[in-house]
This record gives C-alpha cells, sequence and structure tokens, in this order.
C-alpha cells in the first residue's frame, strides 16, 4: 500500500514525507511514501517524486490510477488560485473515489468568517475572501465524491524558522521589509511537525469527516511574533504593530479553530504556541534549513 502526499514539496508536505519515511524506517515495512510535486522535487526523500499540476485532469488521473490502491494525503496549497485550490482539489477527489483511494484533505480555518467566538467540527463554512471560497468548495466537493474522506482544518503552520509566518517575523525585526504585525488578527498556530504527525494518524485510521488539527493557544499575529522574536533572539520592540480592522483587504479577524473534539481522539498531542516557541525545538527526522515554498 502506498501513501501518496500531494504538494510534497511545499511545507507541511515536506514534513509529512520526512515523517513518512522516517516511520517505514523504524517498521522495516508499512506505506511506502510517494509524493508530487508543481515545479521542482522536494529534498525530502521520498520513495519517488512525480511532477503533477492540478489542473490537468488527465494527469493526475493517470497518476492515481497507476499508484492505486493508496492513500493520498492532498496538502497542496494553489492560495486564491481557484483552478488549483477548488478545482485542482476536485479533480484529486474525484480520481480518488474512481480507484478506491482513501483521502485526507488539508483545509484552513480560512473557510469561517470570523463572526463566532470559535468554530468547532460542526460548524459550516461561511468564507469571506477568494481562498477561503476556493477551500470552502473544495471541502463540499470531496464530501461529496469521497464521503468517507477526512478533511482536516487547520491554521498558521510554525516550524523550527522556517514557515513563512517565522521567515515575515525576522524580515520585520530587522528591517528588510515593511510592515506591522496585526493585534486584532486571532489565529490559532500548530507545530508542522504536530500537524504532520495528526494527518498521519488519521491517514492511518478508520476516522472520517471533519477534523480541526490547530493548537489550543489563541494568539495574535503580533503576540506570536513576540514568540517567535524572543526564542531566536531577535528584539521584539522592532516588530511594528497595526490594526488589519478597516484594511482595504477583507479577511476574517478572530478565527479560534476549536480542535477540542479531535485531540480527544487522537494519540499525537497538538501543542499550542506558547508551548512550542517557549522549548527547545522538537524534530522528528534531520530537518533541512531551506525554505521551500509549497506546491500545487
Amino acid at each position: 500500500m502506498r501513501l501518496v502526499i500531494i504538494g510534497g514539496s511545499g511545507f507541511l508536505g515536506g514534513e509529512l514525507v520526512r515523517q513518512a519515511v522516517a516511520a517505514r524506517q523504524r517498521a522495516a515495512a508499512g506505506r511506502k511514501p510517494i509524493a508530487t510535486y508543481a515545479t521542482r522535487p522536494g529534498e525530502a526523500p521520498a520513495e519517488a517524486w512525480h511532477r503533477l499540476d492540478l489542473r490537468d485532469a488527465d494527469r493526475i488521473d493517470r497518476l492515481i490510477a497507476d499508484l492505486a490502491p493508496c492513500t493520498l494525503v492532498n496538502a497542496s496549497s494553489g492560495h486564491a488560485d481557484w483552478a488549483v485550490t477548488a478545482d485542482g482539489a476536485i479533480r484529486v477527489a474525484a480520481a480518488a473515489a474512481r480507484h478506491g483511494c482513501r483521502l485526507v484533505h488539508v483545509s484552513t480555518d480560512a473557510v469561517f468568517s470570523g463572526d463566532r467566538p470559535d468554530y468547532d467540527e460542526t460548524c459550516l463554512p461561511d468564507p469571506i475572501t477568494p481562498y477561503g471560497a476556493a477551500k470552502a468548495a473544495a471541502e463540499t466537493a470531496v464530501r461529496l465524491l469521497v464521503p468517507d474522506s477526512v478533511i482536516a482544518r487547520t491554521s498558521l503552520i510554525i516550524g523550527d524558522g522556517d514557515s513563512v509566518h517565522e521567515r515575515h517575523v525576522h524580515d520585520l525585526a530587522t528591517g528588510r521589509r515593511t510592515g506591522v504585525l496585526f493585534t486584532d488578527v486571532v489565529r490559532c498556530p500548530v507545530h508542522v511537525t504536530d500537524l504532520a504527525a495528526a494527518l498521519l494518524e488519521l491517514a492511518d485510521s478508520r476516522a472520517t469527516g471533519i477534523h480541526h488539527l490547530a493548537g489550543p493557544d489563541a494568539v495574535t499575529r503580533h503576540e506570536l511574533g513576540v514568540l517567535i522574536a524572543h526564542r531566536d533572539g531577535l528584539d521584539p520592540a522592532r516588530l511594528p504593530a497595526g490594526h488589519h480592522a478597516g484594511s482595504p483587504r477583507p479577511g476574517p479577524l478572530t478565527l479560534r479553530l476549536n480542535s477540542a473534539t479531535t485531540q480527544s481522539r487522537l494519540r499525537t498531542r497538538l501543542r499550542g504556541a506558547k508551548e512550542f516557541l517557549t522549548t527547545t525545538p522538537r524534530t522528528t527526522t534531520p530537518r533541512t534549513t531551506t525554505p521551500r515554498p509549497t506546491a500545487p
């Protein structure tokens, strides 16, 4: 049985590949991790790398047909590109249904508007951004096409210095770029190693339906930046603060993703930002320090 990680050259996808390879090495058996990329293979040692454009329905179907039976984890991100984020995810789900593959689809808290105090797995999407709308459309299609799939919503994904959010904080603190960190935008960050482990656990389980995989700490973007700065020896006073409310670019303010129900069913513990940003970085396998773009 193969484990196919779509978007394996991205930040989350690379960690999924690393953990899957490590698990196979420990057990000397198990699933063969195979990964896809959009522009270039990732650095994680997958069993094989395949170029895949999620806008190419025929290529998706041929690849999944060749690899089936398999478990698919769709960790791709086309951001607000509807052809990739929405239509691409639908093409993957349709191929998974045709060829009898289990599907774990990674979604986001951006499917919500922020109008509620918090969001658990029973809450229906009400997106207010193009990216959120594309991810919400993908969720709907996945649920209809592959009823026994897993849809895993998550929040800001943080690493040990190599996520886009951490690099942004470093650039602001060192003056390499201008901008502000919002004091009125709240999220529930999760560490990439915890998220990848939870996704692989769900992939290997009989779980179905919607699951939330975010950390328990709700922090503002600025608070997150201060935590990162303290961990990395930067001066938090150099991080400019600002408000998103009233910005010409719309977007939800407070998105508290409530993961308590999913966490109660997992062995993997999802740590909060106040924990994983104030403790020694934890890695499951040797990590690369070269940032990789998220691949569709």
